[in-house]
């Protein structure tokens, strides 16, 4: 078959995502960009660069290499079709799993598996995170593999760099829709490429292939992202999720998210499936993480919630901080605190001018005058997940967050509490008025919960938020659950249809939860979301939730942006801000900032205006845009979730293409087409991973 490959120099950016470069097959010399089309309807290039050219652009790309970052000379490999040829074989790699079965009786014994190690970099600038996530895949057996790894990202996460090294060969991925690159992934695949996948399953959940590693040899996939960080009364906090939970799925369910046992492929049904180890085993995939903090001010305190971490102190304003080395297994989430000097920021604006004009961020942060407004009586719905994957401590910390919350009810409130496994109950038909005695019946009742049985959220989506309604009080629906779902949308479509007046605060619970259910039910339900960890203190967390709904928010806002032509502001509809809690907007903007922006809303019965300072006090990031692309795109797929449309779908689909960022409908593929290696394909072997700490693996996987 004739084929060709090539090496490109370009500049990195939109346009060289654009533009798949080749090079003639034999011809040796670099290539620039001309107006012939390939087999796969992309630009391919034929003029030639000079020597010179070719020098400075190698040497280019081995300093970025030694710094660990990409380079605008980075080689970008596709396979061409000539002449509409294809390699006939339909014999793509098979199923099955090559690693050596532990012995039971031999506690910890390792499993060999192609992913090696992991190493994050992450580095933050005021609140955006840009991190480098690289996977080292490796083949430790005898015959050619394809490794299938699925994995968790931040659900705010804009993808936006994927680049493939074999050797000293750096190959960028390209930006294609999801077909396409499927398309090309498995083509080079049957004949015998080196190839490299990325896919979205979800907007947290992401499955990398690599196909066609050789026997010993190893290969590198570097996935860069950026994403807005987590405030709250002066803490900051950055989170990296380290392993997908183990998902229930409805009985109809066959576009969900399966957990298996090691092996046990295609035993779930569904579309996306993760492979886990059993407790008494373990691989050799570590994961080494350091973040480098520049707050830009002072830095009061840094702590760890899951992790013990080493720190390193640059400055007042600036830190290192990594994970210890004993405690690198990928079993948890690293979530990350530090607390910044002075009672709390007012507003941040974060802007980025490109050739497709201006961006901003704006986080604002509700003023300190709703701190001191007389809530109203309220009624208080804790909801408890009481399924199987809360068995155990998850439970545990969950019940201790409801009691606790149980003795903050003044006499003037009334409450419920509800549990849901495979079907849902509550503490009584009505909600109950919070005297003494109805106090502790519901302690005991909270008390003598168990988990077991499966993840039928509806059940108690439903059951809270159509249950009996007394008028004149506010109605506040907490969700206790570590969202370990394969039914996302259906659950946030669900709570969009019943919130009703009800608000909803979700609390995520464990050391691995679903964060991107969490904040998309809080959203939907125009409330607020939490987290409560293992090592968190369930009561502490729930005194800092009475603190959000024991005040009135800062409701119906608008925004004054002085003379700035402002549009494609995310999300659409403001939300309202909490007591310590900060909303960030982010949109696109013409002319000229202004001398400042005006906020004005409600709190109670009081007007409240907050005035946000910005021309000369506004910073600039280069992430900036691709925050407000991600942030289009999370918009347009919630509505997809509850209204699903073509034209929906093409429109989160040309988002992602124009600003090069992973989606549902687009993918990064990376092909290198310069040498084809033995045989047709290799056998798939699944990364297989460990259940999130705290998590029971006999009621949540199987076997």
């Amino acid at each position: 078959m004739r084929r060709a490959w090539g090496w490109t120099v370009s500049a990195f950016g939109i346009g060289l995502l654009a533009a798949s470069l080749l090079t003639v097959a034999g011809c040796g010399d670099a290539s620039l960009a001309t107006d012939q089309e390939n087999a796969y309807g992309h630009r391919r290039t034929q003029s030639v660069a000079s020597p010179n050219a070719l020098a400075q652009a190698r040497a280019e790309a081995r300093r970025a290499a030694a710094l660990g970052r990409s380079a605008p000379a980075d080689e970008v490999w596709v396979i061409a079709r000539a002449d509409g040829e294809v390699e006939a074989t339909g014999d793509y790699p098979g199923t099955g799993s090559m690693v050596y079965l532990p012995d039971p009786a031999k506690p910890d014994q390792r499993v060999p598996v192609p992913l090696k190690h992991t190493s994050v970099d992450a580095s933050v600038s005021a609140y955006i995170a840009t991190v480098d996530v690289n996977q080292q895949f490796h083949n430790p057996f005898d015959s050619k593999i394809e490794a299938v790894y699925v994995f968790p990202l931040p659900q705010n996460a804009a993808v936006n760099e994927f680049v493939m090294t074999i050797g000293e060969r750096r190959v960028r991925g390209i930006i294609r829709e999801r077909e396409e690159a499927e398309r090309v992934y498995k083509e080079a695949r049957a004949q015998g490429y080196v190839a490299s996948l990325l896919t979205q399953e979800r907007p947290n959940v992401f499955t990398q292939k690599v196909a066609n590693i050789e026997p010993g040899k190893a290969i590198d996939v570097n996935i860069r992202y950026l994403h807005t960080l987590g405030y709250e009364d002066g803490w900051y906090e950055f989170v990296f999720p380290m392993v997908v939970g183990p998902r229930f799925n409805p009985p109809d369910q066959r576009d969900g998210v399966g957990a298996v046992a090691r092996g046990n492929h295609g035993l779930s049904g569904q579309s996306t499936e993760v492979q886990h180890l059993a407790p008494h085993e373990r691989s050799g995939h570590a994961v080494d993480l350091s973040v480098t903090l520049d707050a830009g001010v002072g830095i009061e305190q840094v702590t760890s919630v899951n992790h013990r971490i080493d720190e390193q102190r640059l400055s007042p304003t600036r830190r290192v901080v990594s994970i210890a080395k004993r405690d690198r297994l990928p079993n948890k989430d690293f979530v990350l605190r530090w607390r910044v000097a002075g009672e709390r920021i007012k507003a941040s604006l974060l802007t980025q001018r490109t050739e497709r004009g201006g961006y901003f961020t704006l986080m604002l942060y509700p003023p300190k005058v709703i701190d001191r407004l007389e809530r109203r009586p309220m009624e208080m719905i804790f909801v408890l997940d009481c399924s199987g994957s809360m068995s155990g401590k998850p439970i545990g910390q969950a019940k201790d967050a409801i009691r606790h919350g149980l003795s903050r009810l003044g006499p003037d409130d009334t409450f419920q509490v509800i549990r849901f496994s495979t079907d849902s109950s509550a503490f009584g038909p009505r909600p109950v008025h919070a005297d003494p005695e109805a106090l502790r019946k519901a302690d005991r009742y909270v008390r003598d919960l168990r988990g077991s049985g499966g993840t039928m959220m509806i059940e108690g989506v439903r059951a809270a938020l159509d249950f009996p309604h007394e008028p004149g009080r506010g109605r506040v629906v907490s969700f206790m659950t570590d969202g370990f779902i394969g039914n996302d949308d259906q659950i946030i479509a669900a709570v969009e249809r019943h919130v009703g007046a009800s608000r909803v605060f979700s609390f995520g619970v464990g050391a691995s939860p679903n964060r991107y259910l969490m904040n998309r039910m809080a959203k939907a339900g125009r409330g607020a979301v939490a987290y409560l960890s293992l090592n968190d203190d369930g009561g502490a967390v729930m005194g800092r939730f009475f603190e959000r709904v024991s005040h009135p928010a800062l409701t119906g806002l608008s925004v004054n942006w002085g003379g700035m032509r402002v549009g494609d502001v995310y999300p659409r509809k403001l939300p309202d801000l909490f007591v310590g809690r900060p909303v960030i907007l982010t949109g696109r903007y013409d002319g000229e900032l202004p001398d400042e922006i005006v906020v004005r809303g409600q709190a109670g019965r009081r007007a409240i205006n907050i005035v946000v300072p910005t021309g000369n006090e506004a910073r600039t990031h280069d992430g900036v845009a691709a925050v407000w692309a991600r942030s289009r795109i999370a918009d347009l797929y919630g509505e997809m979730a509850s209204n699903p449309s073509h034209e929906l779908a093409t429109a989160i689909k040309q988002t992602a293409l124009d600003y090069g960022l992973m989606s549902a409908y687009t993918a990064f593929v990376a092909v290198d087409s310069s040498q084809r290696t033995a045989g047709t394909h290799g056998t798939t072997v699944a990364v297989p991973v460990p259940v999130p700490d705290g998590v029971k693996y006999e009621t949540t996987v199987q076997q």
